[in-house]
Order: structure tokens, then C-alpha cells, then sequence
């Protein structure tokens, strides 16, 4: 070391002017020291903040998961909800359908047998009469009714009856029936017919005094030359007769409702019975003179009667002819493959047309008439 180099450091301005240089530095480095120590902290702050941060947004999002879930959860609950409701709107819309033609057959029904009861309450106003035929034992003074009855068919149906009863159970028992036409096919239904008929019927009868009824009368004659021909007998007083106020031809019986003016000439005829009626020149008839029954209703029971051997088929289109679509109908129904049988008769009314179809006691001998 020179000595000019000492006497630099060795000179007291330079060694104070130092050491001021010194302890400014410190300060420095002590404020600095501190600066980072502040900067630290808040870099451990943002570091907390942060983790709280990621913290939290990760319990968000479990919570967004579980709350997805069961927002999910909930709308599939719903959908199922709508589901659910919409197959039971349709079930109620086919019930209310059904219902509907329920209450339109229904409403059939009760126009038919509104009908038929007031055809049976119309049954006083016809006339009974007696053909002098008697029977012995506690039910002498009873007579049976045979039924006769029209049934007006709707459009679009037919009846069909069968030989069989079983057949006729057996298609009403499957009820829809798919029907083959060639190209195409039609599905009818089966439905059975039923009626309100009379079961019992009680009748107080008085024998009129002024008429008369007269039977086994020639068939090949005119009504009318009949009716003349009788009123010209049995006016005569010599055949025991009288004034003859009116006549009237039974048509469902062939026989002739006699009036007269006087009261004692119909007991004075009916006691002789027969009488010969010259009808044609040197021909006469024996013909029967019976009292004539005037009857009150005081008693009947009304019953409901189905008939056994025939159905009623229901929704047929209108898709081709009438004789056509009535010849496929019977056919199909009279193959034992389709659950049918021995078909005795049948008749197709289309739709927009009208028919009257009428039924009979159904026994071995009649049988029943569509």
C-alpha cells in the first residue's frame, strides 16, 4: 500500500462521509427488509384468499352438481307426472267416448222400448176375440200371447240369427269381429237384442151385447163382397138377425166384427152358431157366430227377453252393394273357423236407410223371423 492510498482512507471528511453512506444504507436495507416482509405477507394473504377461494368454488360446485341432480331428478318426476296424465286423459276421453255410445244406445233402447210400452199399453184398445175353443182345469180362463214384434234397424247394422244358440253366445262373447271384403277387411260388433215383452197379462172380459164374431169364412171371396154378403144376412129376421150398424174385418184373424142396433139379436145368433151365408149363387158357407169379448187390462207384468239365436252387428261402412256386403257377412259367420255356424237368416241394412224387422216366438215350429 502506497502512501498516498492511506492517507485517502486515513483522511476524517472521507471516513464520516462514509460511514453517513453506511447508515444510509441500512436504513435502506431496513426499509427494504421491511417492504419485503409486507410483500410477503400479501403474497401469503393472496395465497390464503386464493386457496379459500378454489374452496369454495369447489363446494359450489358440488352443491350446482347435486342441486343439477335434483333439478333433474324433479323434472323427470314431472315429465313422468305429464306422462301419466296424458295416458289417463286418453283413457278418460275413450271412456267418455264409450260412455257416449253407451248412452246413444241407450237412449236407442229406451226409444225403442218407450215404444214397444206404448204399444203395450195400447194392447186394451185391441180386440180379443173368442173362436170357441175351451179348456178344462184351474187355468180354463187363460190364454197365451204369442209376440210379434217390429224392430226398426239403424242404419249401418245387421241381424243375423242362427240354428244354434251356442253359435249366437259364442260370437257375442268375442264381440268384435274383423270381416274379410277381397281386398280390404271391416271390423263389426256383436251385440244382443233384447225386448220389453208382456209375461203376464190379466184381463177382465163381459161378452158385448150388440156385436158378434164370425169366423171359417171363405178366403177366396173380396173383403168387401164378404163384408156385403154378411150384412145382408144378418139382417134378415128370418136368419134371426137385425139392423146391422157396422162391420169390420179382422185382418190378423180373418174373421168379421158384427154390430148391431138392437142388444138381444148377438146372444140370439151366437147361441145358434152355425149359420150358411150364400157368398156366390147356389154356394153357401158354413160360417161360426161366437160372442164377441170386450176386455179391460187389469194386471200385466213386463218383462225383458233376449233372443238367443240372434245377434245384432254393429259399425258396418258403407263400401260396396248392399246383396254383396250381406252374401260376405254370412259367409264369414257361417265358418266354424271364425266361431260361427248354420245361419238361418240374415238381413244387412246400409246406412242412411231404414228397415223394420220383425220377430216371432221362437219355437220348433216358428222360429223366429228377421
Amino acid at each position: 500500500m502506497s502512501t498516498e492510498d492511506f492517507s485517502l482512507v486515513m483522511d476524517g471528511e472521507s471516513l464520516d462521509s462514509k460511514q453517513k453512506e453506511i447508515h444510509k444504507c441500512k436504513k435502506q436495507h431496513a426499509l427494504l427488509l421491511n417492504d419485503q416482509k409486507l410483500l410477503k405477507d400479501g403474497i401469503d394473504m393472496n395465497k390464503n384468499f386464493a386457496k379459500e377461494f378454489r374452496q369454495r368454488a369447489e363446494e359450489r360446485k358440488v352443491s350446482n352438481e347435486e342441486e343439477n341432480k335434483k333439478y333433474t331428478k324433479t323434472i323427470q318426476k314431472e315429465k313422468e307426472k305429464c306422462s301419466n296424465i296424458q295416458e289417463e286423459q286418453s283413457r278418460l276421453q275413450m271412456e267418455i267416448m264409450k260412455m257416449k255410445e253407451e248412452l246413444q244406445s241407450l237412449d236407442r233402447k229406451n226409444s225403442s222400448l218407450k215404444k214397444q210400452t206404448e204399444i203395450s199399453t195400447a194392447v186394451p184398445e185391441r180386440r180379443v176375440v173368442f173362436q170357441g175353443t175351451t179348456k178344462e182345469g184351474a187355468h180354463g180362463v187363460s190364454f197365451d200371447v204369442n209376440s210379434r214384434i217390429v224392430y226398426p234397424m239403424e242404419g249401418g247394422t245387421a241381424l243375423i240369427t242362427f240354428e244354434e244358440e251356442d253359435v249366437a253366445q259364442k260370437i257375442l262373447s268375442q264381440k268384435d269381429h274383423k270381416v274379410e271384403l277381397g281386398d280390404c277387411a271391416i271390423t263389426v260388433q256383436a251385440k244382443p237384442i233384447q225386448f220389453l215383452v208382456p209375461e203376464y197379462v190379466e184381463m177382465e172380459t163381459q161378452v158385448c151385447p150388440r156385436r158378434i164374431l164370425v169366423s171359417n169364412l171363405p178366403k177366396e171371396e173380396p173383403e168387401d163382397r164378404v163384408l156385403d154378403k154378411l150384412d145382408i144376412y144378418f139382417s134378415k129376421k128370418k136368419n134371426g138377425g137385425g139392423e146391422v150398424e157396422d162391420k169390420d174385418m179382422l185382418h190378423d184373424s180373418g174373421a168379421v166384427v158384427i154390430t148391431f142396433v138392437d142388444d138381444d139379436i148377438a146372444k140370439r145368433l151366437s147361441d145358434k152358431q152355425d149359420h150358411e151365408v150364400e157368398f156366390c149363387k147356389k154356394k153357401k158357407y158354413k160360417v161360426k157366430v161366437t160372442p164377441f169379448l170386450n176386455g179391460e187390462i187389469s194386471q200385466m207384468k213386463i218383462c225383458n227377453s233376449e233372443c238367443m239365436r240372434t245377434v245384432l252387428l254393429t259399425g258396418i261402412p258403407d263400401i260396396m252393394e248392399k246383396d254383396g256386403l250381406q252374401d260376405n257377412l254370412e259367409i264369414h259367420f257361417q265358418k266354424t273357423t271364425n266361431g260361427g255356424g248354420e245361419v238361418e237368416g240374415i238381413i244387412y241394412n246400409p246406412l242412411g236407410h231404414t228397415t223394420m224387422a220383425l220377430f216371432e216366438d221362437d219355437s220348433p215350429k216358428d222360429s223366429q223371423t228377421v
